[in-house]
């Protein structure tokens, strides 16, 4: 598991610490996602069926970002507790966003007062080696955010930036 931190504009919160992990798969990847903090002080959405939907980032939410080494081309998966999901292809920075193919995702959350898991397995064609972001935003009941990455590059948090695919990943 990989730490991730904490934005520098964002306050602590109820979450004290996030990791994740991603490994690659002949059929695309799994990922695992954990917040250790006071569970109950966030904004869960609740679970329901496994449909994709636009707009997850708008609460507690993880992403991941996966770019072919040298290319401009990217994918974005969007994996919410509540087990909906969303994924994005953009042919270069925020440019040329459409839903990306994806042949299966399923999810698994689970939590107690003072953690969460989930865990995804995504079956999509997902070139590889490739440059990797691992991401969570965390809502609190005030509406405030925490946005959580590998890296983050200079101004404010923007997970498409390159700087947050800090991680390498290999077949």
């Amino acid at each position: 598991m990989q730490p991730l931190m904490l934005h520098r504009t964002c306050d602590l919160g109820p979450i004290r610490a996030v990791t994740a992990s991603v490994t690659a798969t002949d059929a695309g990847c799994d990922a695992e996602f954990r917040l250790d903090g006071t569970i109950g002080r966030i904004n869960l959405p609740q679970h329901t069926t496994a449909t994709r939907m636009d707009d997850l980032w708008k609460t507690t939410c993880f992403e991941i970002f996966w770019q072919p080494i040298g290319g401009t081309y990217y994918r974005e998966f969007n994996l919410s507790p509540s087990s909906r999901w969303a994924c994005y292809d953009f042919d270069s920075f925020r440019e040329g966003m459409r839903d990306a193919p994806v042949d299966a995702i399923s999810i698994a959350c689970s939590h107690n007062d003072s953690g969460l898991v989930l865990k995804a397995s995504i079956a999509s064609d997902l070139p590889a080696p490739a440059q990797v972001a691992l991401n969570a935003i965390v809502e609190h009941p005030d509406g405030g955010m925490q946005f959580w990455a590998l890296a983050f590059g200079p101004g404010k948090p923007e997970f498409h930036s390159e700087a947050c695919r800090q991680m390498i990943v290999e077949r």
